[in-house]
């Protein structure tokens, strides 16, 4: 395992910020590519000066815009019934689909802030915004800061964990239950309740 991760580290480095734009944009669209791969090895590059951590940030964030907007465009313009006759050709399951358009349909435009956070609906949920003619300004804004987050969280964890996979992983799993116990609690408190969080 060693040996994999030295050579993504390798490759981020080589590649630089292009490749981490690129891996964020395949990850945040229609391609199954974990983020971690991407912006955990670029943090650890900070914390030996070989990156810009700022510059890091920028790239994994722009990637993730990138891609999710791929994701909006393609809903936007060619709606459900094409997503679900050749959505698998983008990776896209109607499965999938079915569960964030749920998921977005419960908790509105706030749905493309918080899915950002949660595996499994990070990567498709950009399909149901753009199926629901979300204004593209808010889909920006709020996608950028929740991707902005998750990037912010992977690079830190590159950053002072650096090789210690064992530990990253236990860290990674503390904090993405963390996250989803925030979601939670933020949409019953106050979403739920009197619909302020986030309006349509």
């Amino acid at each position: 395992m060693k040996e994999i991760v030295d050579f993504i580290v390798n490759i981020v480095g080589d590649m630089g910020y292009t490749g981490i734009f690129f891996m964020m944009f395949l990850e945040s669209s229609f391609f199954p590519f974990p983020s971690e791969v991407a912006m955990i090895p670029a943090g650890y590059l900070a914390s030996k000066g070989e990156m810009d951590i700022f510059a890091a940030f920028i790239a994994g964030a722009g990637g993730s815009l990138a891609g999710a907007l791929f994701n909006y465009i393609l809903g936007y313009r060619l709606g459900r019934p094409f997503l679900l006759k050749y959505g698998r050709y983008f990776f896209i399951k109607e499965s999938s689909l079915e569960k964030v358009e749920k998921f977005f349909h419960k908790y509105g435009y706030a749905s493309t802030f918080f899915g950002r956070l949660v595996p499994g609906i990070r990567q498709y949920i950009s399909l149901p915004a753009g199926l629901g003619k979300m204004k593209l300004l808010q889909f920006s804004i709020y996608t950028f800061l929740g991707a902005g987050i998750w990037c912010a969280i992977l690079l830190a964890l590159g950053y002072f964990l650096g090789e210690n996979e064992e530990k990253i992983h236990q860290v990674l799993h503390w904090i993405l239950g963390f996250i989803i116990a925030v979601i939670i609690v933020v949409f019953y408190y106050y979403y739920n309740k009197n619909k302020k969080v986030f309006p349509n």
